[in-house]
């Protein structure tokens, strides 16, 4: 167990900083390099939605919300391994008490990895179920000492009943499938599982997930909240700090442009361009602003406490899916303005715009599904007496 004193948003500047340095060989070796994988667990990102009874921070998704931004200003695929190592926790909290006691035997910092996508089958044997399957896309799968993922389990009567299995690392074996344009360094490989006997104990509640009720009513948790209205928090705050962080760079190019460059005779120079290059800087600026006040009312939203409504939960999809159609939108420009000199090969710039156009296609945060989801809602609430 680390000891942790910072603040997590104030422990991740220090991540942030060692990513930066170590982003280039993570992008070529396509997986989360060791050093920042214990940075991130010794900054508190894996405890920080693990119940204070088991020693966790019990922490808010407004200061993880702080935190990932951070990181994403100097490496995505570092940003978007934190969000998910610090999210997974929750998922812990819909399995029974022995369940959460064996994940957490060794302290609060154990990596968990996550997919609730039923990619597998589970057949029920005394004590448990016996599980095989292919889930892939496991962000940093092999930092991780627990995989949670989701199985169809097949019932003598009625449709196949979805569950989450919890499954020590040490079963799973990880196929090196990872061969993706951006998001690179994630190492989201695939995960294996060839008929490994998971107990009862290790046998959560899928439906109680999203939901956001927890197995045992009065148990210690954090983090609570339904699965769908939180999802795409988790996605989206990455690209918020890839977005800030090129505009960062973007801001040093054309400040050093305008300042530096000779006026040729007969050449369109800089100074020519000066007003587009301020309209980019000011309009990428406030569609940044915007995303992020979007996503810290999702934020303040879950950490309230209060019960989140079908409808909110309906606004808080459609806010996430907005906001990264709007980042990917507000990246391309920033890429576009920085000319020939932002496309070099190794850059941070073209890494950045690789990684939140990436993320845009994540399947949880397309625009048209949400926007149905989210017009039905307002139906539903207009026909309701």
């Amino acid at each position: 167990m680390h000891p942790v004193r910072e603040s997590l948003p104030t422990a991740a500047a220090a991540v942030a900083e060692r990513a930066a340095g170590l982003a280039a060989q993570m992008e070529r070796e396509r997986r989360l390099g060791p050093d920042v994988a214990k940075a991130l667990t010794e900054a508190g990102f894996m405890r920080h939605f693990v119940p204070a009874a088991f020693g966790g921070r019990a922490g808010t998704f407004r200061e993880l919300t702080a935190a990932v931004t951070t990181l994403g200003e100097t490496c995505t695929a570092t940003a978007w391994c934190a969000s998910l190592f610090a999210s997974s926790p929750r998922f812990v909290s819909f399995f029974p008490a022995e369940g959460r006691q064996e994940i957490w035997a060794e302290g609060p910092d154990a990596a968990v990895v996550c997919s609730v996508i039923p990619f597998g089958e589970a057949v029920g044997e005394a004590g448990g179920l016996r599980v095989s399957g292919r889930w892939p896309y496991m962000s940093g799968i092999e930092c991780a000492d627990w995989v949670i993922v989701c199985a169809k389990e097949l019932l003598a009567r009625g449709g196949p009943r979805l569950t989450l299995v919890a499954v020590p690392r040490a079963q799973c074996r990880a196929e090196d499938t990872w061969f993706s344009v951006g998001m690179q360094g994630t190492g989201s490989n695939t995960v294996v599982l060839e008929d490994v006997l998971v107990p009862a104990h290790r046998i959560g509640d899928r439906a109680a997930l999203f939901a956001g009720r927890p197995a045992e009513p009065g148990e210690p948790t954090a983090g609570l909240a339904p699965l769908p209205a939180v999802n795409g928090l988790t996605f989206v705050v990455p690209a918020l700090g890839a977005a800030r962080g090129a505009l960062a760079l973007l801001t040093h190019h054309l400040g050093r442009k305008l300042h530096d460059v000779p006026v040729l005779p007969g050449v369109p120079g800089a100074l020519d361009n000066q007003s587009t290059y301020e309209t980019v800087l000011a309009r990428s600026a406030a569609e940044i602003d915007a995303v992020q006040l979007l996503l810290e009312r999702i934020a303040d939203l879950a950490d309230a406490g209060d019960r989140i409504t079908p409808a909110q939960v309906a606004r808080n999809a459609r806010d996430s899916a907005f906001a990264i159609d709007t980042l990917a939108g507000t990246v391309n420009r920033i890429f576009r303005t920085a000319g020939t000199s932002g496309q070099a090969a190794g850059g941070p710039l073209q890494r950045f715009w690789r990684d939140v156009n990436a993320i845009a296609t994540h399947q949880a945060l397309q625009i048209e599904p949400t926007a149905r989801a989210y017009a039905r809602s307002l139906f539903t609430s207009r026909s309701t007496p």
